[in-house]
């Protein structure tokens, strides 16, 4: 019987996709016909335009993945898991399977080779509002503007002028083979929550699937992406509020560094804490306690 695969149609979704496949392949001694690939056209990638605000926020990444595994047209989906809606926002009857090992959770700098290097006034291309903020903290002088589109295109808006420069996620960039522009420490730039993390959803009720998955999950993976996404659970916030979080394992305790901006970047609050490895408990308790201490300017993005 066949596996089938859904996913986006973009050329890093497919990578991704055949990532998967191959890890299937692997751990179940697999022929190739055995895995095979959906593609699903997406909200999000049939409109390049139009802001996340206006089209419903990360759900147009994900819902017609969603809807073709509900009915049964596909086995799992596969999805860059910073693009999931936090668990309280998904349909019910799915869940997260598996995750591969997380790749460079760094962001990349395409058009300068540190944001220090930036022009005075330099227009920044991005769609992320963390992005914004983070780079508005450490430079106020400069200007961003949305910046939406497949790697290939935001890399092509720099190279033609249209903004000075742009930032991308390592991770995507060396899966599609390219080592352009310059990595910045987490420290300067802390990430987007399971930033670098590829997961595969499948039905709740699917035990066949889900052992099959199950095989090819990546255990500390899957235990920090679950400590950040319990953080982000509990602000209450979407894909429009500034917020970062890393999680990095050692052995069966985690450290948790997050961080909430204002949407100029002229607040922030940020914490660095130890917790047990699936303490989800007090990763929510740590992101409830930051929002009550943090200024108007940040609170009142997570309303």
């Amino acid at each position: 019987m066949t596996f089938r695969l859904g996913t986006r149609g973009s050329p890093l979704a497919l990578l991704q996709a055949e990532m998967v496949k191959a890890a299937l392949i692997a751990a179940h001694g697999w022929g190739e016909d055995d895995v095979t690939i959906v593609t699903i056209s997406t909200r999000g990638d049939r409109d390049r335009v139009a802001p996340l605000t206006e089209m419903g926020g990360k759900a147009v990444w994900t819902k017609e993945l969603d809807r073709a595994l509900l009915n049964g047209e596909t086995d799992a989906s596969v999805h860059s898991m910073k693009d999931v809606e936090s668990d309280p926002h998904r349909p019910e009857g799915l869940g997260i399977a598996a995750m591969l090992p997380r790749a460079d959770v760094r962001d990349r700098l395409i058009g300068a080779d540190s944001v220090e290097a930036l022009p005075q006034g330099a227009m920044i291309g991005t769609a992320s509002p963390r992005r914004a903020a983070q780079l508005k903290r450490l430079r106020p002088d400069i200007a961003t503007t949305l910046l939406r589109g497949n790697v290939a295109t935001r890399l092509a808006a720099v190279a033609e002028g249209r903004v000075y420069a742009t930032l991308l996620a390592a991770a995507g960039l060396s899966r599609l083979g390219s080592d352009e522009g310059s990595a910045i420490p987490v420290e300067t730039l802390l990430p987007a929550p399971a930033q670098g993390a590829i997961g595969i959803d499948a039905r709740a009720d699917d035990e066949r699937a889900r052992l099959l998955l199950a095989a090819i999950d990546h255990g500390d993976t899957s235990r920090a992406v679950r400590l950040e996404r319990a953080f982000t659970a509990a602000l209450g916030g979407d894909c429009h509020s500034p917020v970062a979080a890393l999680a990095k394992m050692d052995g069966d305790r985690a450290r948790l560094r997050a961080a909430l901006y204002a949407e100029d970047g002229s607040d922030e609050i940020s914490r660095d804490v130890t917790l047990a490895a699936e303490d989800h408990a007090g990763a929510a308790t740590l992101a409830r306690t930051m929002l009550a201490e943090a200024p108007a300017s940040i609170a009142g993005l997570f309303d």
